[in-house]
């Protein structure tokens, strides 16, 4: 045949457009498939399998029923077709599920036209050489070399011999954007691109030999042309050894392991990784004397002091980095200890307690560990600003319990300062030296200026005698409370209520 293929694609997706268009796609590029098939159901798969039988079948994963899984996987086991399956989610278990038909390729949508010449032009070259002796799958699933096969099976494959770039957003969202500017980008060597849930793998064939610095040269020009253009934080893995044992897949685990590097270095880096990374192994939990440590901080409300230890312990690390889950580990301990001290001070509850549930999401979830710092702080500095507050609350509702327990017992002649201290749950030194301080005067003194206000009252409203006027307001005699009223208004009671009456 002279290499030339006369071979049959069958197109089957649920959208009309998506079939149209690829088999448009094919006619344009001269991709020399002998008979383009369209199919829109799993009735018209299986009768065109059957009656036809395509070499290539470019199937949309979601179409497939489950009930038709494994009659569809059966025949195409049976017919040996060449599967390039699609699907619009870019999603670990759509990749696991094209493994099992053992497919030559995923497609995400929207496609790549460039992608899709590429891919039928080999599965066009394969099928050539089909016809003239090996086949592209054996009985065994055997598959080519660079495909999701290569990064989730443990098989040893000529894929072997790659390197890897592993690209990961901060909004996974936005990953079709990236996939374009990948597909656009003008790689020396082009990579076969596998979309994840997660991140895009980059495989490139190691045709030249590439040094760790002109590796990192390539993934800087990457990453600074991606900021030209776009503002969401990418974070780059480059993954190259020379161990000749490790297979593509043990790389890819090596490579994905090595992006939570970006967990203490942040987004907008590119790392350079030539071995598995070591994680070093930290003790997650607080030790007695750290408890009492942050006890004492929280007490004294340093918030200098928490913040230089918070820094201390959790930024600027070097390598070997700390395993990043015992790192969480180790916060959400720092985090119950604040969560004592909130119970103990009365506030769990509201918008802090909201902030806390807030704040252990960030430590469970962020993927950056100053970020986590930062809001952990600001949520300290928040606790400790409002249990002062409540304290000086409560210091101001003891005065004025205390006020008003004077008020309704201030003619009680034998009211006492320990009275008044037991009745606001304080001790009687600790209440007169917190009395002085907040109203300047003395037990004794606010007590007569309680009495001798009602006194003046008394005598410019009522025709009370001076005798019940001292009586009704706590004075033990006339004689003393005459004393103490001229000591306080500069006149006698007599003089006080004749000067009302002029």
């Amino acid at each position: 045949m002279g290499g030339v293929c006369m071979a049959k694609l069958l197109i089957a997706d649920r959208d009309h457009n998506e079939r149209t268009g690829i088999g448009w796609l094919v006619n344009s590029y001269g991709i020399p498939f002998d008979h383009v098939l369209m199919a829109g159901t799993m009735l018209d798969v299986f009768q065109i399998i059957e009656l036809e039988m395509p070499d290539v079948i470019c199937i949309e994963l979601d179409m497939i029923p489950r009930e038709a899984w494994d009659d569809f996987k059966e025949r195409i086991r049976q017919y040996k077709q060449i599967l390039i399956v699609t699907t619009a989610e870019a999603t670990f278990e759509r990749a696991m599920q094209g493994i099992e038909l053992h497919a030559y390729d995923l497609w995400i949508k929207p496609h790549s036209p460039d992608s899709i010449r590429r891919v039928l032009a080999r599965c066009c070259k394969a099928v050539s050489h089909t016809q003239q002796g090996p086949e592209i799958n054996g009985e065994d699933g055997s598959l080519p070399a660079l495909s999701y096969y290569s990064i989730f099976l443990p098989h040893r494959s000529a894929a072997d011999e790659c390197w890897l770039l592993l690209l990961q957003l901060e909004e996974t969202e936005q990953q079709p954007k990236l996939l374009k500017f990948l597909q656009d980008y003008p790689f020396y060597n082009e990579p076969v691109l596998l979309p994840l849930s997660d991140m895009i793998v980059s495989i490139f064939n190691r045709e030249t030999q590439h040094s760790l610095l002109s590796l990192k040269k390539m993934g800087n020009r990457l990453l600074r042309d991606w900021e030209e253009k776009f503002t969401e934080p990418l974070s780059l893995v480059i993954y190259d050894t020379n161990d000749k044992s490790l297979s593509l897949r043990q790389k890819y685990q090596y490579a994905r392991q090595a992006l939570d590097i970006r967990f203490f270095k942040g987004y907008r880096q590119v790392s350079v990784i030539e071995n598995k990374v070591e994680w070093q192994i930290i003790d997650p939990f607080l030790t007695p004397t750290e408890q009492r440590t942050w006890i004492d901080m929280l007490g004294d409300a340093d918030k200098e002091q928490l913040k230089q230890w918070m820094y201390k312990e959790f930024l600027n690390k070097e390598e070997p980095y700390p395993e990043p889950g015992l790192l969480r580990t180790r916060l959400t301990s720092i985090l119950a200890q604040v969560r004592r001290f909130m119970k103990s001070h009365c506030l769990d509850e509201d918008r802090l307690e909201e902030h806390y549930h807030q704040v252990f999401e960030t430590i469970l979830y962020n993927p950056i560990l100053y970020r986590i710092v930062q809001e952990f702080l600001l949520f300290l500095y928040e606790v400790l600003d409002t249990a002062n507050n409540h304290q000086e609350y409560s210091r101001t509702d003891i005065i004025e319990q205390a006020l008003r327990y004077i008020e309704k017992n201030y003619n009680n002649p034998y009211l006492r300062l320990e009275d008044v201290a037991a009745y606001v749950d304080r001790s009687p030194a600790y209440f007169s030296s917190f009395l002085t301080k907040k109203h300047g005067q003395s037990f004794r003194q606010l007590v007569t200026a309680v009495r001798i206000k009602e006194a003046q009252r008394l005598l410019q409203d009522t025709k009370l005698s001076i005798q019940n006027v001292a009586e009704k307001t706590g004075f033990i005699n006339a004689n003393y409370f005459s004393k103490i009223f001229k000591e306080k208004t500069g006149i006698t009671p007599r003089i006080f209520r004749n000067r009302k009456k002029i």
